[in-house]
């Protein structure tokens, strides 16, 4: 399975529940595959809010499986997908996750940042399922609606900061005597 964009919760999980008896295996660059002695510490799901530089908001769910390899573990096979799975169970027994959140994985090791990739390609491959990672990158949701980073269709800078608007001071109009509430003037 070849995806182009991000996948969903449920395409991931039901994935994973095709194919209970193999491996699961990551590879998170190329010829680098996480050893096989990793543990799914955590899932995470992480709901995202926020304000793009065209000033348009944007809302979003990730769910962030994280991958650890404990120093000096060593392990012949990677976990089998059904142990993958019985923690999925045990995670949405308490944390209902959402069916169309993006995954992501998260995983560092000595000679690789921690950071968070986006499952690419999930293959079948002898007795392993293999989740090809690519890293996540930024971009610019103004752009990715047709606009531009640096002016919007009225010419103005969308990614500027927002001019200082004019302060205006008060007067009060009112008399002083007017201005005083007192028993009986009327104004209560």
């Amino acid at each position: 399975m070849n995806i182009t964009e991000a996948i969903t919760w449920k395409t991931f999980k039901d994935v994973l529940v095709q194919h209970p008896d193999l491996h699961l295996q990551f590879r998170y660059a190329e010829d680098k595959l996480v050893d096989a002695a990793y543990h799914i510490t955590e899932i995470k799901q992480a709901p995202i809010t926020s304000v793009d530089c065209g000033g348009v908001m944007n809302k979003w769910t990730e769910i962030i499986v994280q991958l650890w390899v404990p120093d000096n573990e060593t392990q012949a096979r990677p976990m089998k997908v059904a142990k993958a799975l019985s923690i999925v169970t045990l995670v949405e027994k308490m944390l209902p996750l959402e069916a169309d959140g993006t995954v992501k994985i998260e995983f560092g090791n000595s000679q690789f940042d921690t950071r968070q990739m986006f499952p690419n390609n999930l293959i079948v491959d002898g007795d392993n399922l293999l989740i090809d990672l690519r890293p996540d990158t930024v971009q610019c949701k103004a752009q990715e609606r047709g606009g531009s980073c640096g002016t919007n269709d009225k010419g103005e800078e969308c990614c500027a900061p927002v001019a200082e608007k004019p302060k205006i001071k008060l007067i009060n109009l009112a008399s002083p005597e007017a201005a005083c509430c007192t028993p009986g003037g009327g104004c209560c």
